[in-house]
């Protein structure tokens, strides 16, 4: 459906380098196809560089710094995976807050690969279930996450997968999250 998620405005988080680049653009363009606007942010403006697995590929532009944007602007947040990018994301405390104020507003959010290491430094994962790339499992337990090893999980408003071999059953989740709108078991 190319209206489902009309009016809807996407943020995409990622660190300025290091991201997974198909995790970044399919989730990208299912919300866009469903009518979303998206906008992609980063530790700072300019440009965010993609990788497949090692190997660089595209660049791609942050619209903004996410210190400059908030929470209230958005009616959903992706976190696209990639090893380098969610380790990074996780060092910036204005990212690290922004997904906070996601949680604290009950707003959907899809995490995918290792993405949900920024998760376990929100402190938002607790009593939680969810899915990850597998190394993250011990990490997500630790901090009081319930780690599935399933295609897609949904936990009141939080989407994740394990991989890019995921991204349909993700995609076609986040949509659906996002069309559902705020969550109120999802306050953090």
């Amino acid at each position: 459906m190319a209206d489902q998620l009309n009016g809807k405005k996407i943020a995409f988080l990622t660190a300025n380098e290091g991201v997974e680049e198909v995790e970044l653009t399919e989730p990208r363009k299912a919300v866009e196809a469903a009518g979303a606007e998206t906008e992609l942010l980063a530790p700072e403006a300019g440009d965010v560089q993609a990788f497949n697995h090692l190997d660089k590929a595209e660049t791609y532009a942050a619209q903004r710094a996410v210190g400059d944007a908030t929470a209230e602007e958005f009616d959903g947040l992706v976190l696209p995976g990639g090893v380098a990018n969610p380790d990074n994301l996780r060092t910036h405390p204005e990212a690290v807050q922004f997904v906070r104020d996601f949680f604290a507003a009950g707003k959907p959010v899809g995490v995918i690969c290792h993405g949900p290491w920024t998760l376990v430094e929100a402190d938002v994962v607790k009593g939680r279930k969810l899915t990850s790339w597998p190394s993250l499992q011990t990490d997500l337990r630790n901090a009081g996450a319930e780690w599935v090893d399933e295609e897609v999980v949904v936990d009141q408003g939080l989407v994740t997968s394990r991989k890019p071999d995921d991204l349909e059953a993700f995609n076609a989740k986040i949509v659906e999250e996002f069309e559902e709108g705020k969550h109120a078991a999802q306050r953090s």
